[in-house]
């Protein structure tokens, strides 16, 4: 297909918006989307009240993508996944967007074990209007007096949870939904939660089922937590600003959807379920792209909460299975989301009735100064210095209350970071003042935080130098007194191959520094070792549900922090394609049953990290960003330091202007320059060779 991009500049930043697919493995267009609707109207799949919950592209198989040459032609799919609102009836199509037909057409079993499909935005709306018709609610609410807050009341569409003890919920698609007061235009949707009041909406009789309503709940909360500077103000001005310049444009280039900075190579993609998906990263060595990892993503995350009380047992939001973190991405416009020269992509997603959706600059490229690369100061003296910098690709989503931003960092040392950025606004509940209670923590008088987790799923589908990997888990080891260590100073590491599927299901163990290894299979580096990658973990709690409950069958993958998989085509969401309402142990749990070899394979690690959060005051109106991830690192892939060619000023703002060396009576060049201050002014000179040793 011919690629026609359309470059915008706005502000000095640039905006890329492909309007065809240049490689198979391009984001959905627009037109694609189109052509992904008109064929499912055509062939009477789309119709009446059939709505399409997912849309996301069919990456070509592994095999068929190595065949490809750039500017040859390729065949584009979707997968869709259509509900029928009038019976929940699930139908999943596979279009063929270059032929521009069906090529497979399933109807999914409404059972338990396959779950439902991701809450539509026509059901986000309605819920609202659903809950506020009901005559049990609007009596709860007059009960609490609450009758004058009615109509500007908030009413949540949450994902349920699943029960098989609450027995009026089978067979549903249905919602759960708690109550928030909105007193005024413009307040905090969230500050002001109705305790004990709970509504059950069955989306498909398009009606409430069921209505909790304890008569002992705390009298709810009434504090605003706004949260903008009309209320917090005025602005502190004792902030100086940073500038962040690059007069030279920035070191990156992109081409459609590729990029390249520096050593690394990579494909951009983005898609409704997922976010963020990259592809294809290789690191350039001495003119040999090397391949690293094949695929990367992070496509689930649980947000399970440790309460009791009836308003909040069931919470265990599936943020990617259940709401589409690109659906939910945001568009970075506006805002200070990143800094610097910035390369903006956008994307677009599907609305209900399959029609595209941009998302404008949905993804984030830039530069960041990263600090010192290495440093060394001689026998003589003489300092030298390399400073790091690091390519940022990130973007954001908003689930409800909460906001989470996804970074993936590249470094000049060929380190990978990822990062996933936790804030917005803690989700709460009423209480009175001072109580003690074992599961929550109060932020303000009367305002109860849950406490919960947030468990990510980063998906690496690993390729050290190719597809034929080993994983590894080393760690370090003491030795006790004896001839392997005489003096009691000694200590070691252990090497154990993981080599089957059952065998590579892991928790990380800091106080032994635990880190697992992807080693080639065939490539050697030139002390005679393996080339590999180290997978670095935090290490944070697991999954802290007891293992009768439906959470832990749910969100099984979150019981470990590693799980590797041999590769197959479509393993890509560990807790299955269907998490809302499903009864669990799909995805993970169900393909490592197989215990396929893990031994010179095509291997996928699957690495689960993310803060257990005990809210606390600092938290409350909005939470400061709460930081978690890992790094994905080179030891033993490269011969050397590959970054001792860097230039000694790092093209930053270590390289002073002329003028700026001698500020205040003092000098300041970098990497061992030499200041020369004068009544002629100031310069930064090479250092006088040093004398020679005698």
């Amino acid at each position: 297909m011919a690629h026609t991009p359309d470059t915008t500049h706005t502000h000095g930043k640039r905006v890329s918006t492909p309007l065809e697919a240049q490689h198979p493995l391009d984001p959905l267009t627009a037109g694609e989307i189109a052509t992904v609707r008109d064929v499912l109207v055509n062939a009477g799949l789309l119709k009446n009240r059939v709505r399409m919950t997912l849309m996301l592209p069919v990456d070509p198989p592994k095999a068929t993508l190595k065949r490809w040459k750039p500017g040859k032609p390729f065949e584009r799919r979707a997968f869709a996944t259509l509900l029928d609102r009038d019976n929940q009836k699930h139908t999943e199509v596979i279009v063929s967007i270059t032929k521009e037909k069906v090529v497979k057409k399933t109807v999914v079993p409404n059972t338990p074990e396959r779950g439902q499909s991701p809450i539509t935005m026509e059901e986000f709306v309605e819920i609202n209007d659903l809950v506020k018709a009901d005559p049990q609610w609007r009596a709860a609410m007059e009960r609490r007096g609450h009758a004058d807050l009615i109509d500007t009341a908030f009413c949540s569409p949450l994902a349920p949870g699943y029960f098989p003890e609450e027995t009026e919920d089978e067979g549903r698609r249905y919602f759960r939904s708690l109550t928030y007061l909105i007193p005024k235009e413009g307040d905090s949707p969230w500050a002001r939660p109705v305790e004990g009041l709970i509504v059950k909406v069955d989306m498909t009789e398009q009606r409430v089922f069921k209505v909790y309503d304890d008569p002992d709940a705390a009298p709810t909360h009434m504090e605003d937590g706004n949260y903008t500077l009309d209320v917090h103000g005025p602005a502190r001005t004792s902030l100086k600003p940073i500038d962040i310049r690059m007069p030279e444009g920035p070191s990156f280039s992109v081409d459609g959807n590729e990029v390249q900075w520096e050593n690394w190579k990579l494909h951009v993609g983005f898609n409704a379920r997922e976010g963020l998906v990259l592809n294809n990263i290789s690191w350039n060595d001495k003119g040999e792209d090397r391949p690293v990892l094949t695929r990367a993503s992070v496509p689930e995350m649980v947000v399970p909460y440790g309460d009791v009380d009836e308003t909040r047992y069931w919470v265990s939001y599936f943020d990617a299975g259940e709401y589409l973190l690109g659906r939910m991405a945001n568009p970075l416009s506006l805002g200070c989301d990143c800094l610097g020269v910035i390369h903006y992509f956008d994307g677009f997603v599907n609305d209900d009735l399959g029609n595209p959706l941009k998302v404008d600059q949905v993804i984030c490229m830039h530069e960041e100064d990263y600090g010192i690369q290495w440093k060394h100061t001689d026998l003589e003296g003489k300092p030298d210095t390399r400073r790091s910098r690091r390519l940022v690709i990130s973007f954001f989503s908003t689930i409800g209350n909460y906001d989470y931003g996804f970074f993936w960092y590249f470094y000049l040392d060929g380190s990978i970071q990822f990062e996933a950025k936790a804030t917005g606004v803690v989700f709460a509940g009423s209480g009175i003042p001072g109580t003690p209670n074992p599961h929550n923590t109060e932020m303000a008088p009367g305002l109860l935080a849950p406490i919960h987790q947030h468990i990510f799923s980063a998906r690496l589908d690993v390729a050290v130098d190719g597809e034929d990997n080993t994983l590894h888990e080393l760690e370090m080891v003491g030795i006790p007194r004896g001839p392997m260590n005489p003096r009691g100073n000694a200590f070691t590491w252990s090497d154990l191959q993981l080599k089957d599927e059952q065998n590579a299901q892991r928790l990380a163990n800091g106080l032994a520094g635990r880190v697992w290894e992807v080693r080639s299979a065939h490539r050697k580096n030139y002390t005679g070792k393996p080339t590999a990658f180290w997978l670095i973990p935090e290490g944070k709690p697991v999954l802290l549900a007891q293992p009768d409950s439906t959470v832990y069958a749910r969100a099984n993958f979150a019981t470990k922090h590693l799980w590797g998989t041999q590769y197959a085509e479509n393993e890509i969401y560990p807790a299955g394609l269907y998490p809302s309402q499903s009864s669990g142990w799909q995805g993970l749990p169900t393909w490592t049953k197989a215990n396929r070899s893990l031994d010179g394979e095509d291997i996928v690690l699957w690495h689960q990290f993310g803060p257990t959060h005990l809210p606390r005051t600092e938290d409350w109106p909005v939470m400061p960003v709460e930081y978690a991830g890992f790094w994905f690192k080179p030891h033993g892939f490269l011969d050397q330091n590959p970054t001792m060619d860097l230039p000694e000023d790092a093209r930053s703002a270590c390289a002073m202007q002329e003028d700026d060396c001698c500020k205040d009576g003092g000098c300041g060049c970098c990497s061992g320059r030499v200041c020369k201050c004068g009544n002629g002014g100031c310069a930064c000179g090479k250092p006088k060779s040093a004398a020679k040793k005698k």
